[in-house]
């Protein structure tokens, strides 16, 4: 077989990058060692930056997205008491989230995927990337007892933190920056109305707590455990007892309890890989960076990497702008390392720390009232949730 792009994951990002480039006429196979079915099963966020919306209509897979999505115009930080809105809309002029599934993105690409009728193999085992510094890599995998080989131009690693792709890469070919925090996040999903229309991040002094939802009907609950806790020490009646002692007592008083569809915990980290470029591989989305998850911005980054590679891969095959390859990484990592100091950021702020004394709590008080109490604090929290530009490529 041969191809224009060989791309490793049929997650949101390889199956969105694989849309776009069928549709601007450029080959591409997608191989993922997971079946279909575990890779929709995959509970995650849903909160789509302005920029991921514009990709999915560009990548004409947006009419589900825009009946069922719900355009959020703001979102409200919870601390000390009280709580304070950040105006989206008014302070980005114009900008705006949606709060999308990330498993109904993936089925929406999905669907396009088998549509377009552009090859993709699951459940593909022994994936090997191979002369990746040449002018003619090639991935082996084994499918259906078969072996296969597929050359191409070029591979885009999407197959996530522990996928073959970055593992291919030398070690002395790539430095590591990663933190990794002494908490992790309790996450509830139940079949329950959202106790508020737009999104509660809040600051308790037994924890962080976020209120989120997936839809009019659907919510997702978290709240800061320590990393020693196990999800069967959580007991619906527990979590929910717990999340209403951190919530203001308005916001509590009109919480709708339920049996949880699913309860998992997420250990929170930050993590970048530079280069994010290795020869023709590209590493995509979190291949390449990990983001705790308080900013809200681990698909979204993904997002703009895609968007980056698509539009170079674009000019290389349709206008031999070859000279664009080496710029892929460059370009992403500015706005990987702005989306890790906000979601850095934002968990420093909102979350409480083992270590942290009496002077660090101040600290923390001051800085949640001067960014909820100053035009500039509240432009500078709305313009990064809702998304940094995509740096153009030209």
């Amino acid at each position: 077989m041969r191809t224009n792009v060989a791309i490793i994951g049929a997650g949101p990002s390889g199956l969105l990058l694989g849309q776009l480039l069928h549709k601007a006429g450029i080959s591409n196979v997608i191989i993922e060692r997971q079946s279909a079915t575990y890779v929709l099963g995959r509970i995650r966020a849903g909160v789509l930056e302005q920029g991921l919306v514009d990709l999915m209509h560009e990548a004409g897979v947006a009419e589900r997205m825009d009946r069922e999505g719900i355009v959020h115009e703001g979102v409200e930080l919870a601390f000390a008491g009280r709580r304070e809105r950040i105006d989206l809309k008014t302070l980005t002029g114009g900008d705006t989230v949606m709060v999308y599934g990330q498993t109904e993105v993936t089925r929406d690409l999905m669907v396009a995927r088998r549509d377009s009728g552009a090859p993709a193999f699951y459940e593909a085992s022994d994936v090997q990337l191979h002369d990746l510094k040449s002018d003619a890599p090639y991935v082996t995998f084994t499918h259906n007892g078969e072996q296969l080989r597929l050359d191409c131009d070029y591979v885009a690693g999407c197959d996530g933190f522990h996928g073959v792709s970055r593992k291919t890469i030398p070690s002395y070919a790539l430095e590591i920056f990663e933190r990794v925090y002494p908490f992790g996040w309790l996450g509830l999903l139940s079949d329950t109305p959202p106790v508020h229309e737009e999104l509660i991040y809040a600051n308790h002094e037994r924890g962080f707590a976020l209120c989120s939802m997936r839809s009019t009907t659907r919510s997702r609950y978290y709240l800061q455990i320590g990393l020693d806790e196990h999800v069967k020490d959580w007991s619906d009646e527990r979590f929910w007892k717990e999340l209403k002692c951190r919530l203001p007592e308005d916001i509590a008083a009109q919480l709708v309890t339920g049996p949880s569809l699913e309860k998992s915990i997420a250990p929170l980290r930050s993590f970048v890989t530079e280069p994010m470029q290795y020869g023709r591989l590209f590493l995509v989305g979190d291949a390449a960076h990990i983001v705790p998850p308080t900013g809200a911005k681990g698909l979204n980054l993904a997002a703009s990497d895609v968007s980056t590679l698509y539009r170079i891969l674009c000019k290389v095959f349709q206008e031999g702008r070859h000279d664009l390859v080496s710029r892929y990484s460059p370009i992403c990592l500015r706005r990987v390392w702005k989306a890790e100091r906000f979601s850095w950021w934002m968990t420093s702020l909102l979350h409480r720390f083992p270590d942290t004394d009496g002077f660090s709590q101040r600290i923390q008080q001051s800085e949640l009232e001067y960014y909820t109490s100053t035009v500039a604090g509240l432009t500078s929290i709305a313009e990064n949730y809702v998304g940094l530009p995509y740096e153009p490529i030209e």
